[in-house]
């Protein structure tokens, strides 16, 4: 018995866009115009789209934030520093931003079908996360100014705040994926969940590169 296709009506050829990308764009792209079976492609196209949105929400707060930073004369009120480029800072980024090379590198363990490898690189992402969120609230705690602390506290905390949400997150639907590695089969026709958690993880950690731009490097 064949698989039913479903005929895609939309206004964007799916199906030649998908032919002129690279092939890591690929997966990201529905296959076939719609195979029924290509439950991957559909669900890695459709979380691709989920994280656009997501990613208007980020773009409207870093635009408000430099419409703010330079139309305000006085940004930093009178004996405050604001955020500061620390070796604190530094460290725990790069950690985080590092962690993207080990998912990447687990989930391609868990294609090769080298389980104890990708549990191994799947759970150091997490430990890599969790260091980011822990130094995270470490400097929180060592700021000289609070929310309340005009525009610099306010932005400053909702900013990182809601990145951090993200990270705890992806923590979360890393612990997820993997405690379903040790459902026996669970991954043998497809990791969709262990595709779309390392695409979040990417997301997160791009989006912290522009937040360390505007707040520690402007």
């Amino acid at each position: 018995m064949t698989s039913p296709i479903h005929l895609d009506e939309s206004p964007i050829r799916l199906e030649r866009l998908r032919e002129r990308l690279p092939q890591w764009l690929q997966r990201f792209l529905p296959i076939g115009g719609g195979q029924a079976h290509d439950h991957h492609g559909k669900g890695m196209f459709g979380f691709t789209v989920f994280l656009l949105s997501e990613s208007i929400i980020f773009v409207s707060f870093f635009v408000s934030y430099i419409a703010l930073r330079l139309t305000t004369v006085q940004w930093l009120p009178p004996g405050i520093k604001g955020p500061e480029l620390s070796t604190s800072v530094i460290v725990h980024s790069v950690v985080l931003l590092s962690s993207s090379l080990v998912i990447q590198l687990a989930e391609r363990a868990l294609k090769r079908r080298k389980l104890n490898k990708f549990r191994l690189l799947w759970l150091l992402t997490s430990v890599m996360g969790a260091y980011f969120l822990v130094g995270e609230v470490q400097e929180w705690l060592n700021l000289d100014f609070g929310v309340s602390t005009g525009l610099v506290g306010g932005t400053f905390y909702l900013l990182t705040g809601f990145h951090g949400l993200h990270v705890l997150a992806g923590i979360l639907l890393q612990m997820i994926m993997l405690a379903r590695s040790f459902i026996r089969g669970n991954y043998n026709k497809t990791h969709f969940g262990v595709s779309a958690t390392t695409l979040f993880w990417h997301f997160v950690d791009g989006i912290w590169v522009i937040l360390f731009s505007l707040l520690y490097l402007w």
